[in-house]
Parts: C-alpha cells; sequence; structure tokens
C-alpha cells in the first residue's frame, strides 16, 4: 500500500503543475436575411462584441460556421454560405483579431429549424 501511494503523489504533482484545460467553447449565433450575405447592424454589434471576447482570450480558436436554408440550388447555397461565414471573419479581423485564428466552416443548407430564419446563419464558435 505504501508503495502504491509513494508512486501516486508525484503523478499528483506533476497534474497539479500542469496547465489548465481550455475553457469549453463559447457560441454565438449571427442570422441574415433570405440570399444575402451582408450583416445589418445588429449582427455587426454581435460579432464585434465577440471580438472583444476573443481578445480577452488571445490564444483560443475561432471557428465561423455558415448556414443557407435548403432552398435554392446547392452550388448557390455552398457560395452563400460561405460568403456568410467570410464576411463574419472580415469583421473579426478589422476589430483586431489575426485572421490565422479563424477557421471557416461553410457547412451549407440545412433543413428549417423551428423558424425558417434560424437556417440562415452563422456561428461563432471561440475556443474548445
Amino acid at each position: 500500500m505504501r508503495r502504491l501511494f509513494l508512486v501516486a503523489l508525484p503523478m499528483l504533482a506533476l497534474a497539479a503543475c500542469q496547465a489548465p484545460s481550455q475553457a469549453p467553447a463559447s457560441r454565438s449565433v449571427v442570422f441574415f436575411t433570405n440570399d444575402s450575405a451582408a450583416l445589418d447592424e445588429n449582427a455587426a454589434g454581435l460579432v464585434s462584441e465577440v471580438a472583444g471576447r476573443a481578445k480577452a482570450s488571445p490564444g483560443a480558436p475561432i471557428r465561423v460556421r455558415g448556414f443557407t436554408a435548403p432552398d435554392g440550388s446547392a452550388g448557390f447555397n455552398r457560395a452563400l454560405a460561405e460568403a456568410r461565414a467570410r464576411n463574419v471573419a472580415d469583421v473579426l479581423v478589422a476589430a483586431g483579431i489575426e485572421r490565422s485564428r479563424i477557421r471557416i466552416e461553410p457547412r451549407g443548407p440545412v433543413s428549417y429549424e423551428m423558424i425558417p430564419t434560424e437556417s440562415r446563419r452563422v456561428e461563432i464558435l471561440l475556443g474548445g
């Protein structure tokens, strides 16, 4: 029993010295009008708020996921999802976030959620 304690004690000390695990991701959602990648005033304000949180967590990665509603052609929806995500990423960069921290993930069309406008969105995941 004593031998087990002597082995476990250094392991516990080593674990205590290691860096804490990364905080879970925070998720913010920006909504768009139909067939548009333009950010309105509210959306731009939300992205600016996310930029402020990102500056407070300089090592945290940022994922920007673009979505569209299922209407229209697959090609149009893929391009629109990417344009939405890129526009959000551009606002983050303009607010002082390094582009190298941002990963753009166009997801394309998704089926309608509870409210059709929920499908026309960009999710910003900070950290995690």
